[in-house]
């Protein structure tokens, strides 16, 4: 087999699941690094996945690891263990009431399965509004309101998906605004939905930040509407915070910033600070409505007490270390980095986000916003060869949106150092023929 450019020597044995594989091969990780088999110490901008939110390997992490190896890894799915126990309790306790009952799983798609499963259990509906733009995961349920790269060439989506603009100010979606979001793309794309029901809504399912498509938050105000909006047509709100819990947007919730809670909430990425381990979190009335229903949602690793040992070490870390307020300061300091760099650089065209999760567009043109993706690779592919891991989105219509999240236990000087690095990335790769 004839191997792709670039690959590294021994991944003929590989499905290839996400295009090409990025031309390194990681030997450890500690912190805001990734060390390669080289020799090269990557400062990592993205978390890895998203997921090592307080680093790499964290030390509390690794210790929790070692303490639950010496107990139950793993149990029959209806037995439970006190590492369950205790932290769906903890997390039950550090939400708002009306978030009371927790189901522990393992990754972002199945929770959101079990949300959705719940919605439409609960509801007696079927059809699920989502964002364009929007990723919720791989699986069958979570990918069918998933409308980003991932859609085309599976066969049908589920029955009653439906999809709404987001507020992209930066590029409005139904070309009517311009830096502002007054809300009419929330209008009009429910009123498209509505159109298009059968009378059989579920839910509507969101990020508090919009990740896949190019780090669009939500406003305050845009909520609020959203929620009025939900709440006439009898629709659950559910909000995925795979990439916005734990601190990364300034708050142990994103959904903090906002007068709106969610119906139900899900979390993923960040609760396993790099382990697999996700949560589905609803009220108490709909949970007892669901299991009044026969909710059932068995899998081979529901409730594990590992990855609920490792969930009890990072919502310690989070709350000892005060990480949301770090996130905060850090972010401020890195936002400040990112707009003195677009003061230089021309194809930086809007700099947007929360805390610790920003987004840079890229354009061939600051004043027609005329996007350039290709340049964004470039400016991705040198960063990484100068020794910085940058995540770029490469959605057709939504130009090239880096997603810049590092660690929340990152320091200025490495801020400092991704910044210079991306300032010669840029000059580099705006000046290649």
């Amino acid at each position: 087999m004839e191997q792709q450019p670039n690959a590294i020597p021994g991944t003929d044995a590989l499905i290839r699941y996400c295009g090409t594989f990025t031309p390194l091969l990681a030997e450890r990780a500690e912190g805001s690094y990734v060390y390669t088999t080289d020799g090269r110490a990557i400062l990592d901008f993205t978390s890895g996945q998203m997921c090592s939110v307080f680093g790499h390997n964290h030390p509390d992490i690794v210790a929790a690891l070692q303490r639950a190896g010496d107990q139950p890894i793993h149990l029959l799915s209806a037995m439970l263990s006190p590492a369950v126990l205790e932290l769906c309790q903890q997390l039950a306790a550090l939400l708002p009431e009306g978030l009371d009952r927790c189901l522990l799983l393992n990754t972002g798609s199945e929770s959101n399965e079990a949300a959705l499963r719940m919605a439409k259990l609960s509801s007696g509906g079927f059809e699920v509004i989502g964002f364009a733009g929007s990723w919720h995961g791989m699986t069958a349920g979570a990918q069918s309101y998933t409308y980003s790269l991932t859609r085309r060439g599976y066969g049908p989506a589920m029955p009653g998906s439906l999809m709404i603009p987001p507020p992209y100010a930066y590029r409005c979606p139904v070309q009517h605004c311009k830096g502002t979001c007054d809300h009419t793309c929330l209008e009009a794309g429910m009123q498209l939905c509505d159109q298009q029901s059968v009378g059989a809504y579920a839910a509507l399912i969101a990020e508090p930040v919009l990740s896949a498509a190019g780090i669009i938050t939500l406003t305050p105000g845009y909520v609020a509407r959203l929620r009025e909006l939900c709440d006439e047509r009898g629709l659950y709100l559910i909000f995925d915070e795979a990439q916005t819990a734990f601190g990364r947007t300034g708050h142990n919730f994103a959904f903090e910033a906002y007068e709106v809670q969610p119906d139900l909430l899900t979390l993923s990425k960040t609760l396993g600070g790099g382990l697999p381990l996700a949560a589905t979190i609803s009220s108490r009335e709909i949970e007892e409505d669901c299991y009044e229903k026969g909710f059932m949602y068995v899998t081979s690793h529901v409730s594990d007490p590992l990855p609920a040992a490792v969930g009890l070490a990072t919502l310690n870390i989070l709350l000892r270390d005060e990480m949301a307020a770090r996130a905060r300061e850090m972010g401020t300091y890195l936002k400040a980095a990112l707009l003195e760099l677009q003061e230089r650089h021309e194809c930086i065209g809007d700099i947007r986000g929360a805390g610790l999760l920003l987004g840079l567009e890229v354009v061939a043109d600051r004043h027609t916003r005329a996007p350039s993706p290709e340049l964004g690779s470039r400016i991705a592919d040198r960063c990484l060869e100068l020794g910085l891991s940058m995540n770029i989105v490469r959605i057709k219509g939504y130009a090239g949106v880096f997603r810049i999240a590092p660690p929340l236990t990152i320091t200025r000087e490495e801020i400092d150092l991704g910044i210079s690095i991306l300032d010669q990335a840029i000059a580099e790769a705006v000046a290649q023929p």
